[in-house]
């Protein structure tokens, strides 16, 4: 196992002396990461909460806080008052506690039980009984001399109906499930009328004529992005992108804007989809469902032999989409089979469809030559998605790469987001742009060394990638493609990398080497892309935003890019909790994996057929002690200097797994 540190005892003269000076308050927000893990954010900065520092307090509470502050260490906080609450209603489980009745909190940083008194006739109203999941409503909050106390919304289930785990899961990461009565009335109240939207707009444009087509996933049930292309006599290129319009539907303040502007973006879990809009407009009258007349937010490229983006123009318009194909079928047809669109082209389109498809193609391997020379960093990544049963149990495991289908819609809809960006920075507009800040050194150089250390990457490359050179991190990318060293290389380099996010101004885009970058491209399911469409349309009138929409534009663009964070998070922690399940029935079989991670604890191990994550703990390595090399991340045996680093292969069997927490135990096979 790992060598633990030494202890050397306590002496007098060395006792820590904690400071009992009162501090002034400070006022900031309380986030609990998990259970006993807290921090306060404050204007003055992000205080980790002291031990039993939380006292009434809850996730998300406005609270005031005093500074604790030991000599030689960080100031730690207190909670002291709690100002304004964060925690109106939760998903719990019921209990029959004799004359009263509890409910115990899914979201597991609600540190607490939840009461229900006896004269509270909600638990029989509801139906409600011993197990069954329910939304509490808070009536009363603790205090440190009275528990809390809760009335009964509604029955959700029982929880033999209901996948308790991820159920558990949306509770903790605060996803919305249900929209407010005022927001579906409204839905239901949208439909379609082009004939009208054309006669009352007249710059809005009838390209119904225009062939287009969309492509998505198979399963795909919301289609908001068309495309359309042709080549020209002169060897150019004439690139269209139809988005749904969905900013004409939605407007600001609006029952569904508000809604919207607080999901920011839908949540794509294994089992489900947690929409941003409600079912109406999502399915229906914004997707672009082929045959059928819709309104869109159109861009017309023009494009050079070469794939260099000429020029562009926005504009309003009414679209018909000829075909929806799926990704499968667009890449068996490039790939030879020339019957592979038969089935859903239209006789009468299909020619054109299949040349145009041939025309997205060669636009496909322009822009990404032109991307690369730039120095756009393109990574390596693999989609995998557990396949469930009617029943939502799993059965298998589906991974998904990058293909020619899937890089001809990409690189349409980068080249689209680029021209609405540039469109909107050069009228220095203030909107929600896209930012990806360049990679610290510090970051690189950590990310570098055990790739070198174990033989993935030259020196002299890794130096330079240490210093932020785009095209030393393409080369290193490129020499590794197709090697054992691939993902593990692509996997450390990312993680190296500063998350995007949204800003009201435009400051580049450091992975894709774009000067202004925005998302535009898919308002049905992210709010950052209806408030593009909300400035575009702006533009292309000459009107300019209210004062209301301008100062809420930073909190807007900071709230997405943390809700878009919870939704990526609840995604993966329920992709792994049903990989976790379906490994529960495969204990004691063997494969074999790359390590990916090292800790102290043991080593992170992906799969080779599922590209699922198991942890290989050190205590399993065997008896010998091992010490943790954190500069090239490997466990080295201290007897025999037997070394397990990132980029090593094992043989693994499956020992163990945890559903609840979606964690999967390996062991070392011999």
């Amino acid at each position: 196992m790992a060598r633990k540190r030494i202890h050397k005892g306590n002496r007098r003269q060395g006792r820590t002396k904690v400071s009992k000076r009162p501090s002034a308050l400070l006022t900031g927000t309380l986030s609990l990461s998990r259970p006993g893990v807290a921090t306060v954010s404050t204007p003055e900065g992000t205080y980790a909460l002291a031990k039993h520092g939380i006292h009434e307090a809850m996730h998300g509470d406005e609270v005031q806080v005093s500074l604790v502050s030991a000599k030689g260490k960080t100031p730690l906080a207190n909670v002291r008052f709690v100002l304004t609450r964060a925690t109106q209603t939760f998903l719990g489980i019921y209990h029959d506690a004799g004359p009263l009745g509890a409910v115990v909190p899914l979201d597991s940083r609600i540190q607490r039980d939840f009461f229900v008194l006896p004269e509270d006739p909600s638990v029989g109203r509801h139906y409600v009984f011993e197990g069954d999941v329910v939304v509490a409503r808070i009536t009363e909050y603790p205090t440190r001399k009275s528990a809390a106390v809760v009335t009964i919304e509604r029955r959700v289930g029982s929880a033999e109906d209901l996948d308790m785990n991820v159920e558990a899961t949306i509770a903790s990461y605060g996803l919305a499930t249900e929209f407010p009565i005022k927001a579906l009335r409204q839905a239901e109240k949208i439909s379609v009328d082009a004939d009208k939207a054309l006669a009352e707009d007249a710059s809005r444009h009838d390209l119904r004529e225009e062939l287009c087509i969309t492509v998505d996933p198979a399963d795909a049930k919301d289609f908001d992005d068309a495309v359309g292309a042709r080549k020209l006599e002169d060897g150019s290129f004439e690139l269209w992108v139809h988005i749904a319009d969905v900013a004409h539907y939605v407007k600001w303040d609006s029952p569904i804007d508000l809604e919207a502007r607080m999901r920011t973006c839908s949540a794509y879990l294994v089992d489900r989809v947690l929409p941003m809009l409600p079912e109406k407009l999502c399915n229906d009258v914004c997707s672009l469902r082929p045959a059928e007349d819709r309104l869109a937010m159109s861009v017309k490229m023009k494009l050079s032999s070469s794939g260099k983006i000429l020029g562009a123009t926005a504009m309003n318009s009414v679209i018909r989409s000829r075909a929806r194909l799926s990704y499968d079928q667009v890449d068996s047809y490039l790939q030879g089979d020339a019957a592979a669109l038969d089935s859903t082209a239209p006789k009468d389109d299909a020619s054109a469809i299949k040349e145009m498809i041939g025309v997205l193609n060669q636009i496909r391997a322009l822009r990404e030559e032109i991307r690369e020379k730039r120095g756009s960093v393109d990574f390596e990544s693999v989609e995998t998605r557990v396949v469930l049963d009617e029943n939502n149990k799993p059965v298998g495991v589906s991974v998904r790469e990058r293909t020619q289908a899937t890089g001809l819609i990409e690189e349409a809809m980068l080249a689209a987001n680029e021209s609405v960006a540039h469109m909107l920075s050069q009228h220095d507009l203030e909107s929600a742009y896209r930012v990806h800040e360049q990679p610290s050194p510090e970051s690189l150089k950590l990310a570098v060394t055990p790739l070198v250390a174990m033989g993935a990457l030259e020196p002299d490359v890794a130096s330079r990638i240490a210093i932020g050179d785009q095209t030393a991190l393409q080369e290193a990318l490129e020499s590794v493609h197709g090697t054992r060293y691939a993902r593990v290389v692509n996997a450390q380099l990312l993680r190296a990398q500063k998350r995007a996010i949204y800003l009201p101004t435009n400051q580049g885009h450091f992975a894709l080497g774009a000067d202004a970058y925005c998302h535009f491209t898919s308002p049905i399911r992210r709010y950052p892309d209806v408030i593009v469409h909300r400035t575009l349309k702006r533009l292309l009138r000459g009107q300019t935003a209210s004062r209301a929409e301008l100062s809420a534009l930073p909190d807007i663009c900071s709230t997405c890019s943390e809700q878009e964070r919870k939704a990526d998070a609840a995604a993966r922690a329920t992709q792994k909790i049903k990989l976790a399940e379906y490994y529960q029935s495969r204990l004691g079989e063997e494969m074999w994996g790359t390590i990916d991670g090292c800790e102290r604890f043991g080593l992170f191990i992906t799969l080779d057929d599922t590209y699922a994550d198991g942890l290989l703990a050190v205590r399993d390595l065997g008896h010998e002690w091992y010490v943790y090399d954190q500069e090239t991340l490997a466990l080295i045996g201290e007897s025999t200097g037997k070394t397990y680093r990132i980029g090593g292969r094992v043989r693994v069997k499956i020992s163990g797994v945890n559903v609840a927490r979606g964690q999967i135990d390996l062991a070392l096979v011999e």
